[in-house]
């Protein structure tokens, strides 16, 4: 992803449940800047520091919302294991709760909805599983969409599939939210945005393919027999459940946070060979982050916990530019839509 030299930031934005910045590369890709990070995990903090040059601020339950600097877009990919078809089968199975009933996780949202009362951005980017819409047979997803309306923004939230941009099949709810105080008047029959809609089919999993590979990403005789016996028998029940050996020409199943464990859903074929899971440096490639200028600086094992919880940035900068075209418009229509932040920084509502 090529950075642009705009010749300054075009807007400001914080960068909340930061994971290892898939959105902030996407909103810096069209010229905005970040002025506040936020992520409570102590291995993506120290990736975001290598790659960022700052360490984001850790549990924002601790955060004091006024304390943040004013911005023009908030983004947060908040958690998404609470609403998510795995975490909440987990969940189930273990008898723990899930979605807004789990307070470690699933009330971080109502978190987020203070920050946003508090400081009240002209635009917000979220992103979640797509699994969010439809749990708890949709309640939890009227939850939030109710919670930002009665906060004053116009909604906008679609999924976006990111095989439109990388060789991965990756389907994420992408949430964009205008301020209706701010954008009605221009827009009085509704902000004109809409999500960036993906091409598939110039992607292909071999281009972000290494030559040469460590033997130790090979798997071992045992694991690789024992993950064919367990396709058979899930097969045999008329279950989908099994490895993935995807074609090297199309693109691949969803890379998960759990793939650190055996890599079955992405496996690469070798001639002669077991199969072998992604490296770290192509699970990065697969995620569309420019691999060529960042340098991991974690295990493997987080690497793949990092990379598979993260946003792709290229998606990030689409919707962003989606933005982007609607804070164009509103400019050229005669809305100052800087002059808003640039107002509430003049009342002192921020610490500094």
């Amino acid at each position: 992803m090529e950075l642009i030299d705009r010749g300054g930031p075009q807007f400001e934005f914080i960068d909340l449940f930061a994971g290892i910045g898939g959105l902030r590369l996407g909103l810096e890709s069209i010229g905005g800047e970040c002025v506040f990070s936020s992520e409570w995990d102590k291995f993506a903090q120290q990736t975001y520091e290598a790659w960022f040059g700052e360490r984001p601020a850790g549990d924002i339950n601790a955060i004091d919302p006024t304390s943040i600097p004013e911005h023009h877009i908030l983004a947060a990919g908040f958690p998404c294991q609470p609403f998510s078809i795995a975490g909440v089968s987990k969940k189930i199975s273990l008898g723990r709760a899930h979605g807004f009933a789990d307070v470690k996780q699933g009330n971080l949202f109502f978190a987020l909805a203070e920050i946003i009362r508090v400081k009240q951005p002209p635009v917000i980017l979220l992103e979640n599983v797509k699994n969010l819409k439809s749990h708890d047979r949709g309640k939890t997803w009227q939850v939030i969409s109710d919670t930002l309306d009665e906060l004053g923004y116009e909604v906008h939230a679609e999924i976006v599939d990111a095989a439109g941009w990388v060789p991965q099949h990756r389907e994420r709810l992408f949430i964009v939210g205008f301020r209706r105080d701010v954008f009605q008047q221009t827009f009085p029959e509704g902000v004109p945005f809409a999500h960036p809609s993906p091409v598939l089919g110039q992607h292909a999993l071999k281009d972000i393919l290494d030559p040469r590979v460590d033997a130790k990403y090979t798997l071992s005789n045992h694991l690789w027999t024992y993950l064919q016996m367990y396709a058979a028998k899930h097969k045999a029940k008329g279950n989908g459940f099994g490895f993935g050996l995807p074609d090297l020409d199309g693109v691949s199943r969803t890379l998960s946070a759990r793939y650190h464990k055996d890599g079955s859903e992405i496996l690469i074929r070798q001639r002669g060979k077991n199969p072998r899971r992604l490296t770290p440096l192509e699970a990065g490639r697969l995620m569309g982050f420019p691999m060529e200028r960042l340098d991991i600086v974690v295990s493997d094992t987080q690497a793949y916990r990092q990379f598979g919880n993260a946003v792709v940035p290229k998606v990030a900068q689409a919707v962003a530019r989606q933005i982007e075209v609607v804070l164009d418009q509103a400019t050229h229509a005669g809305l100052d839509w800087r002059e808003i932040v640039e107002t509430q920084k003049d009342h002192g509502l921020v610490a500094g």
